[in-house]
């Protein structure tokens, strides 16, 4: 189970500067004004051998009424709630404030482990004054600096003490684990339930996180299957966003925890926005991926009615046409069953290995019928590739020059291996590497 960090603190004291620093990218928006940062910003850190998620949030003002400044409020509590460990995140170069003292006041009654990073500390003289800071009250204080990066590996080594590394938490084998994702009132937990009331289904309930979320177990001819549930909510909040972000929320754990992400939209309202955007995150945490239409007995049937709806979902999907769909209804439980099958079916996908000699024969073919193009008066060659990886699959090409292969050959070569060899539901990746030195004296004689 991934562990997870909620940043919070006031407006403008560096949190999404140390969010970007943390992930590695600039992801979130950086920018001197207060409230830049409304909704959450989900990201992965690796660190030590150690992998863990970490949420950015709005800065939060405690006594304020503005309606914009309570949905912040109340999205930094939801990440409180979710997280395994608070950093809190305070400005070093303004001493302790009043909301520094309320903010902090709201944590110590927390049931959650706080680390105090003192922000803005870019030398020595900073770091001495950030000692003003130890009268809020916590034992784990660092002065750190988000734009420079100061001191942040100290920090993260207590951040993450407790965590598990990589190969304790992620060993290979264990049931199929599929997660239902989508926007809310799509029929998730309808299909849940119709899935877990199959007569060949056992169902044993197991704890699937610290907080309050369930995960099921069931076993499908012989089969333990795990169905993760993103659904149930704490409390209720009073602002619609929020109750939105705690699903954005839950969402993005579950795609992590899951080997195949059902994307369940609604067949009335067809593929909105949102959807894309989880059906895009499923697809660049590697997953597998299934597009479940929920609802399907409350569409009007003509002729060609489903190929027609598929139709239109992949000419708004056009890079993730390999994507299966199922047409379902949970009420009538119509095909909710071809979800385990296919959800299987997708597994094995995500396993599959492909021979050096068969993928060359294939791909080769491929490049001789159409060669890479020219860039920057280089003439590119891809003289060999192979699968180094599976579950997802990842295929490594060996060209004379690996930066300059355009995103759109990539995309054929991805076609080409999709053609002959399936890979339905499964994204894939192909990287580039420099050629051998002598491989490439046979290739060029």
């Amino acid at each position: 189970m991934q562990h997870t960090v909620a940043i919070v603190g006031r407006p403008n004291v560096g949190k999404s500067t140390l969010f970007n620093r943390l992930v590695g990218h600039r992801d979130a928006i950086v920018e001197a004004t207060s409230g830049v940062t409304r909704d959450r910003h989900y990201g992965e850190v690796e660190w030590a051998g150690k992998r863990f998620a970490v949420i950015d949030t709005g800065g939060i003002v405690p006594q304020s009424d503005d309606l914009f400044e309570i949905a912040i409020r109340e999205q930094a509590e939801i990440a409180m709630e979710e997280a395994d460990i608070i950093l809190f995140v305070v400005d070093g170069r303004d001493g302790p404030t009043p909301v520094d003292e309320e903010i902090a006041a709201i944590l110590r009654r927390s049931s959650r482990p706080v680390v105090l990073g003192v922000n803005k500390c870019d030398n020595d003289r900073w770091e001495a004054e950030s000692s003003a800071f130890w009268e809020l009250g916590f034992n784990n204080l660092h002065p750190i600096s988000a734009l420079n990066g100061r001191s942040i590996g100290d920090m993260l080594d207590v951040v993450s003490a407790d965590f598990p590394q990589v190969e304790e938490e992620e060993k290979e084998g264990g049931p199929l684990k599929i997660a239902l994702i989508g926007r809310p009132n799509v029929g998730k937990s309808s299909i849940t339930n119709a899935l877990l009331g199959e007569e060949r289904a056992i169902v044993t309930p197991i704890a699937g996180t610290t907080r309050d979320a369930i995960d099921s177990t069931l076993r499908y001819h012989g089969e333990e299957i795990t169905l993760i549930d993103t659904a149930g909510l704490r409390k209720k909040k009073r602002i619609s966003e929020s109750l939105e972000f705690l699903s954005t929320l839950r969402t993005a754990r579950a795609i992590d925890r899951c080997d195949v992400a059902v994307v369940v939209i609604d067949a009335v309202q067809g593929l909105e926005r949102q959807d894309i955007s989880v059906i895009s995150e499923a697809a660049e945490r590697r997953k597998g991926i299934i597009i479940v239409v929920n609802k399907w007995d409350l569409v009007e049937k003509e002729t060609n009615t489903a190929r027609r709806f598929e139709e239109a979902i992949h000419g708004h999907l056009v890079t993730f046409d390999y994507i299966p769909i199922l047409f379902v209804s949970a009420v009538t439980r119509q095909r909710v069953i071809k979800i385990i099958e296919t959800a299987r079916a997708v597994q094995e996908e995500r396993h599959k290995r492909i021979s050096t000699s068969k993928l060359n024969d294939v791909v080769l073919d491929a490049i001789k019928y159409q060669p890479p193009p020219s860039v920057q008066g280089h003439d590119l060659r891809i003289n060999f590739i192979q699968q180094p990886q599976v579950a997802p699959p990842v295929f490594l090409a060996y060209t004379n020059h690996p930066e300059l292969v355009p995103e759109n050959y990539t995309r054929y070569l991805e076609r080409t291996i999709r053609r002959s060899f399936g890979f339905q539901g499964v994204p894939i990746t192909v990287v580039y590497k420099q050629k051998n030195k002598i491989r490439a004296q046979e290739n060029d004689g």
